[in-house]
């Protein structure tokens, strides 16, 4: 059995072991696990039950992780998304009124859209359209942005009136800790130590207790709770045409974030073919698809793939094996939700920094002295981290490169894809914009 297990993950091929993909994969969850607790406390103002949405947040977690791991084969994690679950409860429910099972629903039918559109292909036709070198910078920018969001987190920038930025107190504790949890993590991947992100944020977990920075929160949690949510959403009324915009945008931007964060984790685990194809893309879609329906029927808001997922990529993960782990970790979760809060912020900054280093290696790939194609990547890389947003990052990329070879006589009509995509995201822009 097991040599049968290490044939279908194509451990040999990838150059990979049970053990790396076991701490990968713990890795990866170490790094992401502040969804279980951050996801709940947005979607509970729009008024879903705390306990429930923390046990749908987990069971969606699982379900996305582990399917993308047995049928897709792929070392990339699945949760409820950062942005979206904002928007579903600040914009949708608190701004327009909107009930959240209504918005739910509205959930759940861009979910069956993304089925469709991968049973018929579109998704994978959208994705080979775009550029290499928007890959090599979507993956640099993704990095960026995870080293800015560790940085951010560990107190080493604050924000500035001035400058927008500056240099946070380096000696507060949660700063200074983090600040060696980079040291030693760097120091271990110098010393090829496997699992060396890992071990930094067990290490520094341990560090911050004489500090107080360690907070063991116990509460009342059942996983029966999730009957408060679970089949609640309400279709027929996220169907009525008044919604057809919030379903578009629910669709359109987990759609590109998908993509973008597929992308770089792909290439950063060289798991894409020399023709730039991804192999079995279609079991990837559609693993992420199913998660997102899922979570609409279970009470959560759109899943979609982790950028945390570079972190198991980083401490070794190359097959399905590492995201199963992960998966199976949010099942665990389930059963100790109120505990998971246990490692601090100043033990998940440093890697999520050593991450963000490391996938910048991708931007050797574009070709700088090029216009055609250095200036689309470089708003593909730059955009990523000062807009927060993956899908905004990639729609600054795909309009410049559309724009520059259309202005300069560079057109092929084989794009043409890829300048629907440019007014897509430009019509995007422009509604956001006016919203």
């Amino acid at each position: 059995m097991r040599s049968f297990l290490e044939r279908y993950f194509e451990f040999q091929k990838l150059n990979t072991n049970w053990r790396t993909e076991f701490f990968a994969g713990i890795t990866t969850f170490v790094t992401m696990a502040y969804i279980i607790l951050v996801n709940p406390a947005i979607l509970a103002q729009a008024g879903i039950p705390l306990p429930a949405v923390t046990a749908a947040t987990c069971l969606s977690a699982a379900f996305g992780c582990m399917l993308m791991g047995v049928i897709a084969r792929y070392p990339i994690a699945l949760a409820p998304g950062m942005g979206l679950n904002a928007y579903f409860t600040y914009t949708v429910v608190m701004k327009m009124g909107i009930p959240w099972q209504t918005a739910l629903g509205a959930v759940f039918i861009s979910g069956i859209a993304f089925l469709l559109l991968t049973a018929c292909g579109i998704r994978q036709l959208i994705l080979r359209s775009i550029p290499h070198e928007l890959y090599a910078a979507v993956a640099g920018g993704i990095g960026l942005f995870i080293a800015f969001i560790g940085l951010h987190n560990a107190g080493i920038i604050v924000p500035h009136p001035a400058t927008l930025i500056t240099l946070g107190n380096v000696r507060a504790p949660q700063t200074a800790l983090a600040l060696l949890g980079v040291i030693v993590i760097a120091t271990l991947q110098v010393w090829r130590v496997r699992g060396a992100i890992l071990i930094g944020v067990i290490a520094i977990t341990l560090a911050a207790i004489p500090f107080g920075l360690v907070h063991w929160k116990v509460s009342s949690y059942s996983i029966a709770a999730l009957t408060q949510t679970a089949f609640r959403l309400d279709i027929k009324s996220a169907i009525h045409v008044g919604l057809l915009e919030i379903i578009f945008v629910f669709f359109f931007v987990d759609l590109f974030d998908n993509l973008g964060t597929l992308v770089a984790v792909a290439k950063k685990a060289d798991l894409i073919a020399p023709d730039g194809n991804i192999p079995r893309l279609n079991s990837i879609l559609f693993a992420d698809a199913a998660a997102t329906i899922l979570g609409s029927l279970t009470g959560t808001s759109t899943v979609t793939s982790y950028v945390e997922s570079s972190a198991g990529v980083a401490a070794g993960g190359r097959s399905g094996i590492t995201a199963i782990v992960t998966g199976i970790c949010f099942v665990i979760a389930l059963f100790a939700a109120p505990l998971v809060g246990i490692v601090p912020t100043a033990a998940t900054a440093p890697a999520l920094i050593i991450v963000g280093s490391l996938m910048l290696t991708t931007i050797t790939e574009i070709p700088w002295t090029e216009p055609l194609s250095a200036i689309p990547a470089f708003l593909t890389l730059i955009m990523i981290p000062l807009s927060a947003s993956i899908a905004n990052g990639l729609g600054f990329g795909v309009i410049a490169y559309a724009a520059v070879h259309i202005l300069s006589g560079k057109f092929r009509r084989e794009d043409w894809l890829l300048y629907l995509l440019a007014i897509l995201f430009l019509a995007r822009f422009i509604y956001v914009s006016n919203a």
